[in-house]
């Protein structure tokens, strides 16, 4: 039947604040899962012992960032505000129904004070992995890495052209060396050492966030972008490394020494790779059979020029160094040039009569030329992995694993635009944000456990 109730906005209740948190919600799994301990012996170093008044206790400090990630809350201000209405945070941080909340701005200071140019939110993710690893989540034997573009806060029309000095690569006086040894063992002169060249390229440079990089590509949005580099293990889709580059940066350039960092990080003993196609390069192939990884990666596809045949029914016979055309003829080895690139060519006396020549090349001397990095048999035997029976299944496995973890962080954790300004912060969101996926994992798996 009809019925009404008398409010009771100003009665006096007795309430236990654990009561009005439920039994398996996922900060009670977090709260019991997790060793947040580690905190307070990384953090001690960066207060001091006897000057000045006491500090928010870091555990709380901390935890009310991790809530912030877990729910996707945009800014500290908000966060602050929801703490204050939500009883099972404030269980979270220890606080009960009558403590005031902590000012949204002892956040902002600490991280653009206290916590400035250290390690601590790199070394935040790195316990909650240890600890991944502790309760067996983690194998470190097939890992894959992808890169996805956060939006960087910056207006996209608001730059400056600047001229800038290229990096050289790590790989190049290995690069350098094996072209030497390449070119005596086909009977051609060493070449000359030269000076070392800067090479410079013009960009586009935020005047709202310079550190942030001009994304131009295929297929994706124009603008200024960072990039976050993750890896996940294949086991429970532990995240084993997140990081930030600028937009502007190509997926493979990190790529070895943030797999090296694991290695030596965490003590893995890495099997196997998958990766998409923006990693296809010589050097990581190169980089990969030296460490002894089996890698699968993505087919880059190139467009060649209409009517002209591929350079896949060319086939090269690595007994006799020498590509063989679609007509039985022999391209011969010519030279290697300073960017490490042997070239074949064909005899244009035999190409002039044969009944392939339009498909085969538009050159007036009637001559094929077919260009082979002296790494390149390293990429083959990427490209036999990828077409081998474990290899789709892993590639496969691939897109399942670290899309996942993409789109989680984009859907669920606030990870589809950066919040602050400048690499440095926008490590410290992404790290974070890795953490407290991890963190849900660990808690959800264990609590499924018992």
């Amino acid at each position: 039947m009809f019925h009404t109730r008398n409010s009771s906005q100003h009665e006096a209740e007795f309430v236990l604040l654990d009561q009005l948190v439920e039994e398996d919600h996922l900060l009670r799994k977090i709260d019991q899962y997790i060793d947040f301990s580690f905190i307070v012996d990384k953090v001690k170093p960066y207060y001091s012992e006897n000057k000045g008044r006491p500090s928010l206790d870091p555990l709380i400090l901390f935890k009310m960032m991790f809530i912030g990630y877990l729910y996707g809350i945009r800014s500290e201000r908000q966060l602050e505000k929801e703490i204050y209405y939500n009883m099972a945070y404030r269980w979270f941080l220890g606080l009960n129904i009558n403590d005031p909340v902590p000012h949204h701005s002892t956040i902002s200071w600490n991280r653009r004070t206290r916590f400035k140019d250290t390690t601590i939110f790199q070394d935040i993710f790195d316990e909650i992995v240890l600890q991944a690893i502790n309760h067996d989540m983690v194998g470190g034997r097939v890992l894959f890495t992808d890169s996805t573009h956060l939006k960087a806060n910056a207006n996209k029309h608001k730059y400056t052209r600047k001229t800038i000095e290229q990096d050289t690569q790590n790989y190049i006086n290995d690069l350098e060396e094996a072209i030497q040894e390449d070119r005596v063992a086909h009977g051609k002169k060493p070449l000359k050492v030269k000076e070392e060249v800067k090479t410079e390229k013009d960009i586009r440079q935020s005047t709202t966030d310079p550190e942030s990089g001009y994304l131009y590509r295929e297929n994706k949005p124009e603008g200024f972008f960072y990039l976050d580099h993750r890896t996940t293990d294949m086991k429970y889709n532990i995240i084993t490394d997140a990081h930030v580059t600028p937009g502007n940066i190509h997926d493979s350039v990190p790529y070895l020494d943030r797999l090296d960092h694991q290695i030596a990080r965490f003590g893995f003993q890495v099997e196997a790779v998958a990766l998409d196609s923006g990693y296809l390069t010589t050097p990581i192939c190169k980089g990969l059979s030296d460490r002894r990884i089996f890698g699968v990666i993505s087919h880059r596809r190139f467009h060649p020029t209409r009517g002209l045949f591929e350079k896949w029914k060319f086939h090269y016979d690595s007994e006799h160094d020498h590509y063989i055309c679609p007509n039985g003829k022999k391209l011969l080895y010519t030279t290697t040039d300073r960017k490490g690139y042997r070239f074949y060519k064909s005899d244009p006396k035999k190409c002039v009569s044969c009944p392939f020549l339009e498909n085969c090349t538009r050159s007036k001397k009637h001559q094929k030329v077919i260009s082979r990095h002296v790494w390149e048999e390293h990429k083959d035997k990427i490209r036999q992995n990828r077409l081998s029976a474990s290899g789709k299944e892993l590639y496969k496995k691939r897109k399942e694993k670290i899309e996942r973890s993409f789109a989680d962080s984009k859907q669920l954790h606030g990870l589809r635009y950066c919040r602050l300004r400048g690499k440095q912060n926008v490590s410290e969101q992404v790290l974070l944000t890795a953490a407290c996926q991890n963190m849900k994992k660990i808690a959800t798996h264990l609590a499924k456990l018992g």
